[in-house]
Protein backbone atom coordinates (compact mmCIF):
# COMPACT_ATOMS: atom_id res chain seq x y z
CA UNK A 1 0.00 0.00 0.00
CA UNK A 2 1.21 3.52 -0.89
CA UNK A 3 0.09 5.71 1.61
CA UNK A 4 -2.08 5.75 5.16
CA UNK A 5 -4.07 8.77 5.48
CA UNK A 6 -4.31 9.31 9.25
CA UNK A 7 -7.04 12.21 10.17
CA UNK A 8 -8.14 13.37 13.87
CA UNK A 9 -11.65 14.27 13.75
CA UNK A 10 -13.45 16.12 16.70
CA UNK A 11 -17.36 17.26 15.47
CA UNK A 12 -16.50 17.27 11.71
CA UNK A 13 -19.42 15.57 10.44
CA UNK A 14 -20.07 18.31 7.98
CA UNK A 15 -16.86 18.15 6.69
CA UNK A 16 -16.46 14.10 6.49
CA UNK A 17 -18.34 13.41 3.48
CA UNK A 18 -17.03 16.16 1.41
CA UNK A 19 -13.09 15.09 2.13
CA UNK A 20 -13.33 11.74 1.28
CA UNK A 21 -14.99 12.49 -1.71
CA UNK A 22 -12.05 14.75 -2.46
CA UNK A 23 -9.56 12.23 -1.51
CA UNK A 24 -10.60 9.63 -3.30
CA UNK A 25 -10.83 11.08 -6.65
CA UNK A 26 -7.56 12.55 -6.15
CA UNK A 27 -5.31 9.14 -5.33
CA UNK A 28 -7.48 7.18 -7.58
CA UNK A 29 -6.59 9.63 -11.05
CA UNK A 30 -2.57 9.40 -9.17
CA UNK A 31 -3.29 5.74 -9.08
CA UNK A 32 -2.23 5.57 -5.14
CA UNK A 33 -3.48 2.47 -2.84
CA UNK A 34 -4.42 4.25 0.08
CA UNK A 35 -6.41 3.86 3.34
CA UNK A 36 -8.30 6.22 5.38
CA UNK A 37 -7.77 6.16 9.29
CA UNK A 38 -10.37 8.30 10.88
CA UNK A 39 -9.24 8.75 14.79
CA UNK A 40 -12.88 10.10 16.37
CA UNK A 41 -11.20 11.99 18.96
CA UNK A 42 -14.43 11.99 21.25
CA UNK A 43 -16.55 13.89 19.29
CA UNK A 44 -20.07 15.00 20.33
CA UNK A 45 -22.14 15.25 17.06
CA UNK A 46 -22.67 12.56 14.33
CA UNK A 47 -19.39 12.41 13.19
CA UNK A 48 -18.67 8.72 14.27
CA UNK A 49 -22.24 7.49 12.51
CA UNK A 50 -20.99 9.53 9.58
CA UNK A 51 -17.59 7.83 9.84
CA UNK A 52 -19.56 4.37 9.67
CA UNK A 53 -22.17 5.62 6.73
CA UNK A 54 -18.86 6.50 4.73
CA UNK A 55 -17.61 3.03 5.38
CA UNK A 56 -20.20 1.20 3.46
CA UNK A 57 -19.14 3.23 0.17
CA UNK A 58 -15.54 2.98 0.88
CA UNK A 59 -13.80 -0.28 1.66
CA UNK A 60 -10.73 1.60 2.18
CA UNK A 61 -11.89 3.26 5.39
CA UNK A 62 -10.88 2.11 8.44
CA UNK A 63 -11.69 4.12 12.40
CA UNK A 64 -11.06 4.14 15.78
CA UNK A 65 -13.26 6.32 18.41
CA UNK A 66 -12.15 7.51 21.81
CA UNK A 67 -14.72 7.55 24.77
CA UNK A 68 -13.75 10.60 25.36
CA UNK A 69 -11.63 13.58 24.00
CA UNK A 70 -8.05 12.96 24.46
CA UNK A 71 -6.50 15.00 22.45
CA UNK A 72 -4.96 15.60 18.80
CA UNK A 73 -1.69 13.80 20.18
CA UNK A 74 -3.45 10.72 21.15
CA UNK A 75 -5.34 10.27 17.89
CA UNK A 76 -2.39 10.86 15.66
CA UNK A 77 -0.51 8.01 18.41
CA UNK A 78 -3.45 5.38 17.70
CA UNK A 79 -3.51 6.49 14.02
CA UNK A 80 -0.18 5.59 13.90
CA UNK A 81 0.39 2.51 15.45
CA UNK A 82 -2.56 0.66 12.86
CA UNK A 83 -1.13 2.44 9.54
CA UNK A 84 0.19 -0.07 7.51
CA UNK A 85 1.24 1.98 3.68
CA UNK A 86 4.90 2.93 2.78
CA UNK A 87 4.25 6.67 3.45
CA UNK A 88 1.74 8.16 5.93
CA UNK A 89 -0.13 11.40 5.84
CA UNK A 90 -1.58 12.93 8.49
CA UNK A 91 -4.21 15.33 7.46
CA UNK A 92 -6.96 17.40 9.67
CA UNK A 93 -10.85 16.96 8.74
CA UNK A 94 -11.92 20.44 8.51
CA UNK A 95 -11.52 20.80 4.70
CA UNK A 96 -8.55 23.48 5.40
CA UNK A 97 -5.61 21.27 4.18
CA UNK A 98 -5.59 20.26 0.35
CA UNK A 99 -6.35 16.72 -0.66
CA UNK A 100 -4.55 17.80 -3.84
CA UNK A 101 -1.00 18.13 -2.34
CA UNK A 102 -1.09 14.28 -1.75
CA UNK A 103 0.63 13.36 -4.87
CA UNK A 104 3.02 15.99 -4.88
CA UNK A 105 4.44 15.09 -0.85
CA UNK A 106 3.95 11.79 -2.20
CA UNK A 107 6.89 12.35 -5.23
CA UNK A 108 8.75 14.71 -2.97
CA UNK A 109 9.13 12.12 -0.12
CA UNK A 110 9.86 9.61 -2.38
CA UNK A 111 12.55 11.40 -4.71
CA UNK A 112 13.89 12.93 -2.03
CA UNK A 113 14.31 10.07 0.42
CA UNK A 114 12.79 12.01 3.11
CA UNK A 115 11.79 10.82 6.71
CA UNK A 116 9.54 13.66 6.99
CA UNK A 117 7.90 16.67 4.45
CA UNK A 118 6.31 19.23 6.93
CA UNK A 119 3.38 21.26 5.22
CA UNK A 120 3.78 25.37 5.68
CA UNK A 121 0.70 27.52 5.49
CA UNK A 122 2.29 29.96 3.95
CA UNK A 123 -1.03 32.40 2.87
CA UNK A 124 -3.20 31.71 6.15
CA UNK A 125 -7.29 32.25 6.51
CA UNK A 126 -7.41 32.20 10.07
CA UNK A 127 -8.00 34.94 12.81
CA UNK A 128 -4.82 36.89 12.77
CA UNK A 129 -5.36 37.83 16.58
CA UNK A 130 -6.57 34.53 18.02
CA UNK A 131 -3.75 32.08 15.81
CA UNK A 132 -1.92 33.80 13.31
CA UNK A 133 0.00 35.80 15.67
CA UNK A 134 0.42 33.26 18.63
CA UNK A 135 1.33 31.03 16.09
CA UNK A 136 4.35 33.08 14.60
CA UNK A 137 5.35 33.16 17.88
CA UNK A 138 5.59 29.59 18.91
CA UNK A 139 6.73 28.43 15.23
CA UNK A 140 9.54 31.05 16.04
CA UNK A 141 10.24 30.29 19.36
CA UNK A 142 10.06 26.03 18.47
CA UNK A 143 12.81 27.36 15.48
CA UNK A 144 14.99 28.56 18.01
CA UNK A 145 15.33 25.53 20.30
CA UNK A 146 14.73 22.67 18.08
CA UNK A 147 17.37 23.60 15.39
CA UNK A 148 14.83 23.03 12.55
CA UNK A 149 14.53 25.70 10.14
CA UNK A 150 10.77 24.81 9.84
CA UNK A 151 8.13 27.60 9.08
CA UNK A 152 5.04 26.09 10.38
CA UNK A 153 5.80 23.23 13.27
CA UNK A 154 1.90 23.05 14.18
CA UNK A 155 0.88 22.45 9.77
CA UNK A 156 -1.49 19.16 10.05
CA UNK A 157 -0.33 18.51 6.76
CA UNK A 158 2.61 16.28 6.70
CA UNK A 159 4.32 12.82 5.37
CA UNK A 160 6.26 10.74 7.10
CA UNK A 161 8.24 7.16 6.33
CA UNK A 162 6.70 4.57 7.92
CA UNK A 163 9.51 3.99 9.54
CA UNK A 164 9.35 7.24 11.48
CA UNK A 165 5.91 6.56 12.75
CA UNK A 166 6.38 3.02 14.06
CA UNK A 167 9.47 4.30 15.95
CA UNK A 168 8.25 7.76 18.05
CA UNK A 169 5.56 8.03 20.80
CA UNK A 170 3.49 11.03 20.53
CA UNK A 171 1.62 12.27 23.66
CA UNK A 172 0.12 15.61 25.53
CA UNK A 173 0.53 18.08 22.96
CA UNK A 174 3.92 16.81 21.42
CA UNK A 175 2.13 16.94 17.93
CA UNK A 176 3.38 20.08 17.78
CA UNK A 177 7.12 18.52 17.60
CA UNK A 178 6.71 15.16 15.96
CA UNK A 179 9.83 16.47 13.20
CA UNK A 180 12.13 17.63 16.47
CA UNK A 181 11.35 14.12 18.00
CA UNK A 182 11.80 12.35 14.96
CA UNK A 183 14.92 14.06 14.67
CA UNK A 184 16.49 13.29 18.14
CA UNK A 185 15.29 9.55 17.07
CA UNK A 186 17.60 9.56 14.53
CA UNK A 187 15.57 10.92 11.53
CA UNK A 188 17.15 13.96 9.83
CA UNK A 189 15.82 14.04 6.69
CA UNK A 190 13.40 16.81 7.19
CA UNK A 191 12.05 18.37 4.16
CA UNK A 192 9.27 21.27 3.76
CA UNK A 193 6.47 22.53 1.49
CA UNK A 194 4.09 25.14 0.72
CA UNK A 195 1.10 24.17 0.62
CA UNK A 196 -2.39 25.90 0.14
CA UNK A 197 -4.64 26.40 3.41
CA UNK A 198 -7.97 27.07 2.47
CA UNK A 199 -10.99 28.97 4.45
CA UNK A 200 -12.72 26.92 7.44
CA UNK A 201 -15.78 25.81 5.72
CA UNK A 202 -17.50 24.39 8.55
CA UNK A 203 -17.56 24.39 11.83
CA UNK A 204 -15.53 26.67 14.15
CA UNK A 205 -11.89 26.07 14.99
CA UNK A 206 -10.52 24.13 18.20
CA UNK A 207 -7.23 26.23 18.85
CA UNK A 208 -6.70 29.66 20.63
CA UNK A 209 -4.25 31.26 22.81
CA UNK A 210 -4.55 28.80 25.22
CA UNK A 211 -3.28 25.58 22.90
CA UNK A 212 0.05 27.54 22.09
CA UNK A 213 0.71 28.05 25.81
CA UNK A 214 0.46 23.92 26.24
CA UNK A 215 2.66 24.00 23.44
CA UNK A 216 5.32 25.85 24.97
CA UNK A 217 5.36 23.49 28.28
CA UNK A 218 5.61 20.74 25.74
CA UNK A 219 8.34 21.81 24.26
CA UNK A 220 10.45 22.28 27.69
CA UNK A 221 9.19 18.46 28.43
CA UNK A 222 10.59 17.30 25.47
CA UNK A 223 14.19 19.11 25.58
CA UNK A 224 14.62 18.02 29.19
CA UNK A 225 13.38 14.15 28.23
CA UNK A 226 15.45 14.30 24.61
CA UNK A 227 18.87 15.06 26.69
CA UNK A 228 18.40 13.64 30.49
CA UNK A 229 15.37 10.70 29.68
CA UNK A 230 17.89 8.38 30.05
CA UNK A 231 20.27 10.16 32.62
CA UNK A 232 18.36 11.75 34.78
CA UNK A 233 21.42 11.91 37.27
CA UNK A 234 23.27 14.14 34.67
CA UNK A 235 20.51 16.69 35.28
CA UNK A 236 19.82 16.30 39.22
CA UNK A 237 23.27 15.30 40.02
CA UNK A 238 24.56 18.54 38.63
CA UNK A 239 22.24 20.74 40.49
CA UNK A 240 22.85 19.25 43.54
CA UNK A 241 26.31 19.11 43.40
CA UNK A 242 26.39 22.94 43.07
CA UNK A 243 23.92 23.86 45.75
CA UNK A 244 25.34 21.50 48.30
CA UNK A 245 28.78 23.07 47.06
CA UNK A 246 27.59 26.56 47.52
CA UNK A 247 25.63 26.01 50.82
CA UNK A 248 28.74 24.33 52.54
CA UNK A 249 31.42 26.72 51.29
CA UNK A 250 29.13 29.86 52.29
CA UNK A 251 29.10 27.68 55.71
CA UNK A 252 32.74 27.21 55.65
CA UNK A 253 33.01 30.97 55.34
CA UNK A 254 31.30 31.55 57.93
CA UNK A 255 32.42 29.22 60.78
CA UNK A 256 35.82 30.81 59.24
CA UNK A 257 34.39 34.55 60.37
CA UNK A 258 33.62 32.82 63.87
CA UNK A 259 36.11 31.33 65.22
CA UNK A 260 39.46 33.46 63.47
CA UNK A 261 37.80 37.04 63.27
CA UNK A 262 35.36 36.34 66.29
CA UNK A 263 32.05 37.38 64.22
CA UNK A 264 28.63 36.91 65.81
CA UNK A 265 27.49 33.41 66.03
CA UNK A 266 26.29 30.99 63.01
CA UNK A 267 23.06 31.03 64.58
CA UNK A 268 22.93 35.26 64.26
CA UNK A 269 23.06 35.33 60.83
CA UNK A 270 20.74 34.97 58.51
CA UNK A 271 23.34 33.88 55.67
CA UNK A 272 23.67 31.20 57.42
CA UNK A 273 20.29 29.63 56.97
CA UNK A 274 20.27 30.27 53.38
CA UNK A 275 23.72 28.25 53.24
CA UNK A 276 22.20 25.31 54.69
CA UNK A 277 18.58 25.14 52.79
CA UNK A 278 21.01 25.38 49.93
CA UNK A 279 22.75 22.00 51.21
CA UNK A 280 19.54 20.78 52.19
CA UNK A 281 18.43 20.66 48.78
CA UNK A 282 21.29 19.65 46.94
CA UNK A 283 21.41 16.49 48.70
CA UNK A 284 17.30 16.06 47.61
CA UNK A 285 18.40 16.66 44.52
CA UNK A 286 20.78 14.03 44.36
CA UNK A 287 18.31 11.62 46.27
CA UNK A 288 15.77 13.24 43.35
CA UNK A 289 18.48 11.73 40.64
CA UNK A 290 19.34 8.49 42.61
CA UNK A 291 15.50 7.23 42.41
CA UNK A 292 15.05 8.55 38.91
CA UNK A 293 18.08 6.57 37.47
CA UNK A 294 16.31 3.46 39.54
CA UNK A 295 13.21 4.09 37.69
CA UNK A 296 14.75 4.72 34.14
CA UNK A 297 17.04 1.34 34.51
CA UNK A 298 14.18 -0.74 35.73
CA UNK A 299 12.12 0.43 32.79
CA UNK A 300 11.45 -1.92 29.96
CA UNK A 301 12.39 0.29 27.29
CA UNK A 302 15.69 1.67 29.01
CA UNK A 303 17.74 -0.27 25.55
CA UNK A 304 15.25 0.88 23.02
CA UNK A 305 17.32 1.00 20.10
CA UNK A 306 15.94 2.32 16.54
CA UNK A 307 18.03 0.11 13.29
CA UNK A 308 18.23 1.22 10.46
CA UNK A 309 19.33 -1.80 8.53
CA UNK A 310 20.74 -5.46 9.56
CA UNK A 311 22.13 -8.28 8.13
CA UNK A 312 21.31 -12.09 8.77
CA UNK A 313 22.79 -15.34 8.07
Amino acid sequence: MDISIVIPVLNEEDSLPELVAWIHQVVTQHHISYEILFIDDGSTDNSWDVIKTLKTKYSQIKGLKFIRNYGKSAALNEGFRIAQGDYVITMDADLQDSPDEIPELLTMAKEGKFDIISGWKKKRYDNKLTKNFPSKIFNATARKFSGLKLHDFNCGLKIYRLKVIKSIEVFGEMHRYIPFIAKRAGFTKIGEKVVTHRPRKYGQTKYGWDRFINGFVDLITILFLMKFGKKPMQFFGTLGAFSFLAGFLSTLWLAIEKFIFDHYGLAQRPFFYVALISMIIGIQLFICGFIAELIVRNANDRNSYILEDSIHG
